[in-house]
């Protein structure tokens, strides 16, 4: 683990190490199956925000949203490297998805396994009735 590590989160895709992302987020347990492919289009057709270390410019983490930008968007793919983990950098990434300028008036939703304590600090509430998914 790296600690006391500092970090940049950016927008900024023309920035996004894609095989260093997609080898990443292929350690998760919601994406392990996902192809390249489809992990490529899901990253153009979103708002991705990425962790930096700031000194080494090595990309840390990153978080995924899909949104309408009227209503509502969605938070997915909310990662970080192992090596960085426990420095807050998942925390300060949904912290950062919550209060862009684009998303703060809008519902988050968002769907986890094991992280409800993470995202509950950000304003998330578990709502166990309304959630409904295919495949």
């Amino acid at each position: 683990m790296i600690l006391n590590t500092e970090f940049v989160i950016t927008k900024d895709k023309s920035r996004l190490p894609i095989d260093e992302v997609v080898r990443l987020l292929h350690t998760t347990y919601w994406v392990a199956n996902r192809s390249e492919e489809q992990i490529r289009k899901a990253i153009d057709n979103s708002i991705v925000f990425v962790a930096y270390d700031v000194q080494t410019d090595k990309f840390v983490g990153i978080a995924r949203v899909i949104t309408d930008y009227a209503t509502s968007y969605y938070i997915c793919d909310v990662v970080v490297d192992d090596a960085y983990r426990g420095n807050g950098i998942g925390g300060k990434l949904v912290e950062t998805v919550v209060s862009d300028d684009a998303l703060a008036s809008l519902r988050g939703i968002l769907m986890t396994r094991d992280a409800h304590g993470l995202y509950e600090r950000y304003g998330f509430k578990r709502e166990p009735e309304r959630a409904m998914t295919t495949k």
